[in-house]
Formats: structure tokens, C-alpha cells, sequence
């Protein structure tokens, strides 16, 4: 029987038969897959300077080629974790691997903006295959609760992976070589992880998959897609012009469908039971936040360190260390933290860590010397590291395995709309005052409003973390996982059910 194929005529590999160091190697492989999604993140954002000057670039053009990538991602999440389900999930897995390194390698190619743009989503579209599918396949290979929540924590631990090697890697890249270049790095990852797929990850599909939802689906991109274009294009265009009034209008119309029609739904593309979970409502919204402000944060820093203080990439890539380093440090801790007192602390101690740092900024210029700025990079890294394990944690604890991977998609889909959300909102707030900026003085002042945005996140996480986590919340969890639980048995065959 050749490696990771069920034998025929029998069901999919589960986990609990699988050896320990099976295991440990499919962990590996879905980590391998976030290191590249991630690292393509954290790389480009030390890129976008390069990016501006060689393609003559706006402010919102470089918005763009990071919201196009998570805007495709996170319409595309809850689609392709249904389709994972239904065709099985290292199928679906592999061809993600495949479209993201072919968007990758069309990226390095991109002759203007528009092209870039147009690549970076289809690498979107193989990226929306690769963490969602991964998470569904290491929730059904480590079965066991605490075991489950330390794989998370390593999963948690590569963003901080990416986030130290991403700035360093990118500066080397772009200084040595050329912007274009870190999109290459993707294609030998990318076929290696491909290689261990087709031999280690055993293929599993849901016992009962969801059917696919196109009507759900085209809501979700409309809303998330006029949303975002509103925000990015308002501060150029006015917030009164006809143009920004019509794509706020096809949002709220987008939402107020698209509530009412999944509710009727037998099979909805996003479950609205979920949220009658408090812990689960919680992650998803500390998802949001968290996201909104590291992708802020990377996009204030980035234009601030090169543009204003003229430092190369790689030496800004150097000085953002401090931040990455602490979140590969706390995001291992995290999920060690998480495994044994559960998400309530890692996600206050989040939400102080980051609100501080943003404080830090907003209200005491940090960036005024190298001691404030260091000291509100640490800080960030820090929270950051904490928060990302008890975000997937919270999201897929108390659910029935069944519905395990559909919550980790919803979870990875809030990442997405955050780091949509936070370069919009950030960005069009820095636009909106870089515009008049002609010195540095000017530029930090036009940046004052999205360090307190920043700090409002950690707020919110703080405030969340709090209120989400405590007894009433881990109720509302039981009996929302009661619901499913009795669908499940409802459906059942009758000679199944005596």
C-alpha cells in the first residue's frame, strides 16, 4: 500500500492510528505549508517600498497588493474547507500547493501594479487550499485535547517563524537581488511540502460534508470585496463621492441578505449556530482584531523605517527583530499555556502587551528614539505571540470533531478579514494624512491616529479575553455543541441510532 493511501474499501486514516512520529511529521507538513503563506506575507511588507518605486505605486496601490491576496483568501476560506471535506482533504491540499507556487512564480513576473495585483490572487486561491484544510487535518490526526492544543501552539509558532525570517530574508532578497525575488522562495517550498504530502498525510473526508453554497459565497465577496474597496479608495476619492456612497451601499446590502439567507439555509456556507457560542464569537472577533492590528502595524512600520528614516530593507528587516523574535518565542509558550490552563490568560496578557505597545506609540512618540521604538516592537511581539493559539484553540474547543475543520475555517477566515481590515482602515487613515507629509515630524503625526487604532485592538482583546472564557462563556460552547450533537444523531439511520 503505497504511504498515506487508505487501503481500498476502507474509510480514511484517523488519527488515533497513526504512530507518534506520523504524526509528528504530518504536523511538519501543515506547518511547512503556513511558513510559506506566512513568510509571503512578512516578506512582501519589507518589499513594498521596492514595489513603490520600481511601479510607481500609491499608497493605496500597495494596499492593494496585500488586500487583494487576503481579500481572495478570505472569501475562499469557507469554500475550499467545505470542498476539503467533501473531495477529501489532502487532495484539495495538494492543489493548493500547486496554485499558490504557480501565482507565486506569476508574481515575480508581474510587468506593472495591475498584473501584481491580478497574481497575488491567484496565489490567494491556492493559499485559501492550504491553512484551513491544514488546521481540519491536524484536528483530526491529534485527537486528544491536550495533545491537540500543543500541535496548535507549534502551528502558532511558525507565524512567529515567518514574522523573524520573513523582514531579515525579504531585506536580503530585495537588497541583493530585487523585490521579485521573494516570490521565488515559494516554489521550492512549496514542492517540497508537496513531495511529503503525496507520501505522509493520509487522506479523510467528513462523515457528512456540507454542500456548497454559491449564493452565500457570492455575498461574502461582495460584501468583503466593495467593504474593503471603500476604505482603500475613500481617502483619494471622498468619502461623499458617488463612487464610495455605491460600494457602501452593495456592503450593508450584501450583509443584510446574507444574514436572512443563511439562516434558512439547511447547509449554510457559515453555520450563524457558531455564534451562539461566546467563546467562539469571542475568537473570532480577537481574530479579527489581532490581525487588523499586526498587518497595521507591519504597514505603518515598513513605510516608516525605509521612507522616513531611509534604511535599507534589510536593516529595516533588522530592526524589526525584536518584535518577530518575541513572537517566535511566546507562540510556542502559548499553546503550552493554552494546553494547560486554557486560552484566559494567554489572551489578557495579549491584550495588555499589545495595547501597551500601540499606547506606547499613539501617546509617548516611540518612534523618537531607538529605546521607545525597541521596546514597542518587543512589546507587540509579545502579545502577538500570545494570542494566535487560544484564537484556534477557543475557536474548536467544545465543538464536535465533525465540525472542528468548518470552526478552524471561520477562525482562519477572521485572520484574513483582520489583516484586510487593518491595512485598509490603517492604511487609508496614513494616506489620508501622508498626503500633506513632507517631513518626518508630519508623517508621524499623519501615523498618530493608526497607533490608536492599534491600541484599540488590544483593548478589545483584553475586554474579549475576559468576557469570553469564563464559566457562562464555556456554557454557551456546551450547548452549542449540543445542537450539532443532536443534528448529528437526528440524521443518523434508524438501526444506528437503536
Amino acid at each position: 500500500m503505497r504511504a498515506g493511501r487508505p487501503e481500498p474499501g476502507r474509510g480514511a486514516t484517523t488519527g488515533s492510528e497513526l504512530s507518534r512520529r506520523r504524526r509528528g511529521v504530518v504536523l511538519a507538513i501543515c506547518c511547512l505549508s503556513l511558513l510559506i503563506v506566512s513568510l509571503d506575507n512578512t516578506v512582501l511588507n519589507v518589499a513594498l517600498p521596492s514595489v513603490q518605486r520600481e511601479l510607481h505605486a500609491s499608497v493605496s496601490g500597495l494596499q492593494w497588493t496585500i488586500d487583494a491576496y487576503t481579500l481572495v483568501l478570505a472569501s475562499l476560506l469557507m469554500l475550499a474547507g467545505s470542498t476539503a471535506d467533501r473531495l477529501g482533504r489532502r487532495r484539495i491540499f495538494v492543489v493548493g500547493l500547486v496554485v499558490f507556487a504557480i501565482g507565486s512564480l506569476m508574481c515575480s513576473l508581474a510587468p506593472d501594479l495591475q498584473w501584481l495585483v491580478v497574481f497575488r490572487m491567484v496565489q490567494a486561491v491556492g493559499g485559501s487550499m492550504l491553512n484551513p484544510v491544514a488546521m481540519s487535518i491536524i484536528t483530526n490526526t491529534f485527537t486528544e485535547p491536550r495533545e491537540r492544543a500543543r500541535a496548535i501552539g507549534v502551528w502558532g509558532g511558525v507565524v512567529g517563524i515567518s514574522m523573524a525570517a520573513g523582514p531579515v530574508v525579504g531585506g536580503l532578497l530585495v537588497q541583493s537581488v530585487g523585490w521579485r525575488s521573494i516570490f521565488w522562495i515559494n516554489v521550492p517550498i512549496g514542492a517540497l511540502a508537496l513531495f511529503l504530502t503525496l507520501h505522509y498525510v493520509p487522506e479523510s473526508r467528513a462523515p457528512k460534508p456540507r454542500r456548497v453554497d454559491p449564493v452565500g459565497q457570492l455575498l461574502v465577496i461582495a460584501l468583503l470585496g466593495s467593504l474593503t474597496y471603500a476604505i482603500i479608495e475613500a481617502p483619494e476619492a471622498g468619502w461623499a463621492s458617488p463612487e464610495i456612497l455605491a460600494f457602501v451601499l452593495v456592503a450593508l446590502a450584501s450583509l443584510a441578505a446574507l444574514i436572512p439567507y443563511e439562516r434558512r439555509r439547511a447547509e449554510p456556507l457559515i453555520d450563524l449556530r457558531f455564534f451562539h457560542s461566546a467563546p467562539f464569537s469571542g475568537a473570532t472577533v480577537v481574530a479579527v482584531c489581532a490581525f487588523a492590528a499586526l498587518s497595521g502595524f507591519f504597514f505603518v512600520n515598513t513605510l516608516y523605517l525605509q521612507n522616513i528614516r531611509g534604511l535599507s530593507a534589510l536593516d529595516a528587516g533588522l530592526y524589526m527583530l525584536p518584535m518577530a523574535g518575541m513572537t517566535l518565542i511566546f507562540a510556542p509558550l502559548s499553546g503550552r499555556l493554552v494546553g494547560s490552563r486554557g486560552p484566559r490568560l494567554s489572551l489578557l496578557l495579549a491584550g495588555v502587551m499589545m495595547g501597551a505597545s500601540g499606547l506606547l506609540f499613539a501617546a509617548f512618540d516611540a518612534e523618537s528614539t531607538n529605546v521607545l521604538l525597541f521596546t514597542g516592537y518587543v512589546l507587540f511581539g509579545i502579545g502577538f505571540g500570545l494570542v494566535n493559539a487560544p484564537i484556534t484553540n477557543t475557536a474548536v474547543s467544545g465543538m464536535p470533531r465533525a465540525q472542528a475543520g468548518v470552526a478552524a475555517a471561520v477562525a482562519s477566515t477572521s485572520r484574513q478579514v483582520g489583516q484586510s481590515l487593518g491595512v485598509a482602515v490603517i492604511g487609508a487613515v496614513l494616506a489620508g494624512g501622508a498626503h500633506a507629509a513632507a517631513t518626518a515630524d508630519e508623517f508621524l503625526a499623519a501615523g498618530r491616529p493608526a497607533w490608536w487604532i492599534i491600541a484599540g485592538c488590544g483593548a478589545a482583546i483584553l475586554l474579549l479575553g475576559a468576557l469570553t472564557t469564563g464559566r457562562w462563556a464555556q456554557a454557551t460552547a456546551g450547548r452549542t455543541a449540543v445542537l450539532f450533537e443532536d443534528e448529528a444523531r437526528d440524521h443518523r439511520p434508524a438501526d444506528a441510532r437503536s
